[in-house]
């Protein structure tokens, strides 16, 4: 466990009953641990990482439509860490991006009114399905955002959301590497505007058009590209929608570079997904492009750096960074219920955008199951084989997670 760690879990931990005796508001509590195995191409040895994370909060309770909210969160290694948590150095091992640590993961005050909400100070933001801006949950240290959000509903067919953010806590915190990093940085500095309107008429129909204006001064899209790489104005339109059984997506956007970034950027996105609910299983299938785009950058694909990558193109994360040339991402996946849970199977098949030439394919299981004798703890057991069709551009990877997680929000 982490040296720096063992003065806060005390301190947590003691104001678990108090905070549970105040009738007045609502206490948050959040204990996950997570055993990761991952064998990487290319890396001689496997990585073996036990963390666990305690998350205390408290939700007051709404005056006059003010309401306000304060949690803390630390993660700590279990064991001998041999893995490479982005921070500790073990380079000899593959990466499980969870460094030990603790910080304040939200404090914010929040006003709600007749037709919308307001939040003030370090929040989560989490867009449309989280494919551009996110939380990244699936990490034990999530992604969380200092700045402001507004959501208006003036109708019912309406949503509006507008945030500015200042500050980005990315899941490589809290604490900075010993060598500034620019692909991995506790925090992400420069002043983004977030924009989302969404109008939807009917089942059969919902759109949405977005506006993100990234302003990312101390990252790079990779460790030789010069800082500010990735500031980036993303613009799209998504239309999604179903009748009976059937669903639909359809989605389209442009981005080009933004405030202070070195390179000219041009790239396109596009998405084409159909989906069938049964009675009792779900198919989906879809083709995901990322553009490789056009220009002299030596990287001008299409990026998506505060996005929840690990919710798209396969959960083995071998294209966090798309490629110079782009990806495309033929996908087909399934989930029903089994033994009390759920399960879920995923093929991925991974081509480039410009050139024609398979990076790979990749298979996903999981399933996962609520524990009936306790409200709020779930177990979940997961894995991704990953096969390189090339062993240039990407390596071969197998990942293996099990998961334990009460959670009383």
């Amino acid at each position: 466990m982490s040296i720096r760690l063992l003065p806060v879990l005390p301190l947590l931990l003691a104001a678990a009953p108090a905070i549970a005796a105040d009738d007045g508001g609502k206490p948050l509590l959040d204990l996950r641990y997570r055993y990761e195995h991952v064998e990487q191409g290319g890396i001689a040895r496997d990585a073996d990482a036990h963390t666990a994370r305690l998350r205390l909060g408290y939700r007051t309770v709404r005056w006059h439509g003010w309401s306000a909210l304060g949690e803390v969160d630390g993660v700590a290694h279990l064991g001998g860490g041999r893995f490479n948590d982005t921070r500790n150095g073990r380079g000899q091992y593959p990466t499980v991006a969870d460094p030990d640590g603790a910080e304040l993961n939200q404090a914010l005050l929040r006003y709600d009114g007749a037709h919308g909400n307001v939040q003030l100070g370090r929040q989560r933001i989490n867009l449309g399905n989280q494919r551009f801006v996110g939380g990244s949950g699936w990490r034990q240290n999530e992604q969380t955002y200092d700045g402001a959000l507004a959501e208006w509903t003036p109708a019912a067919q309406w949503k509006l959301a507008y945030a500015f953010v200042t500050n980005i806590n990315t899941v490589f915190g809290p604490d900075e590497p010993a060598t500034p990093s620019a692909t991995a940085p506790a925090n992400i500095h420069g002043d983004s505007h977030l924009l989302q309107a969404t109008f939807a008429p009917a089942d059969a129909l919902a759109i949405t058009g977005y506006h993100y204006r990234l302003d990312l001064e101390n990252i790079a899209v990779a460790a030789a590209a010069p800082r500010g790489t990735l500031s980036a104005d993303t613009t799209g339109l998504r239309l999604q929608g179903g009748r009976g059984a059937l669903g639909y997506v359809l989605e389209h956007a442009r981005q080009v570079d933004g405030h202070g970034n070195p390179w000219a950027l041009d790239s396109h996105y596009w998405l084409g997904e159909a989906s069938y609910a049964g009675a009792r299983a779900k198919g989906t299938a879809g083709v995901e492009v990322l553009g490789a785009g056009h220009g002299t950058a030596a990287n001008g694909a299409f990026q998506t750096p505060l996005a929840t990558k690990h919710a798209f193109q396969g959960w083995a994360d071998q294209f966090g960074t798309t490629p110079a040339d782009g990806l495309r991402d033929a996908y087909a996946g399934m989930a029903l219920p089994l033994a009390g849970g759920k399960a879920q199977a995923w093929y991925h098949d991974f081509r480039s955008d410009r050139g024609s030439y398979r990076y790979g394919r990749e298979f996903d299981l999981s399933w996962e199951r609520a524990i009936p004798q306790l409200k709020g703890l779930s177990v979940l057991l997961k894995a991704a084989r990953y096969r390189s069709s090339d062993d240039l551009r990407t390596k071969d990877a197998d990942k293996l997670w099990l998961q334990v997680q009460y959670s009383r929000m």
